[in-house]
């Protein structure tokens, strides 16, 4: 016996929890270089204000990876997570 219409359209209804916003990425501009992280030292930890979207406003701490400095606009596919902050001076991978 087939289960009756009812219950069946009410599993199809159960939404998807998501962190990503509905408008889509969000710019953030880059405040300040915090240091470098990662085994090897190829991640960077950067202080960034979040320029849109539900945050706006909001100074948060990210770990980017490639080149950056500070003035550079990043966009963040969400701004709901922030990334833990380092807890030792890493010089692994920068040349001083």
């Amino acid at each position: 016996m087939a289960p009756p219409k009812d219950q069946k359209q009410k599993s199809q209804k159960k939404e998807k929890v998501s962190l990503t916003d509905e408008a889509g990425p969000v710019p953030a501009v880059v405040e300040q270089v915090v240091g470098r992280t990662g085994f090897r030292g190829e991640i960077t930890q950067v202080k960034a204000k979040v320029l849109g979207g539900r945050n706006n406003g909001r100074s948060m701490r990210r770990n980017v990876k490639g080149p950056i400095k500070m003035g550079d606009v990043l966009m963040l596919r969400e701004t709901e997570i922030e990334a833990r902050r380092i807890r030792s001076k890493v010089t692994k991978g920068t040349y001083t």
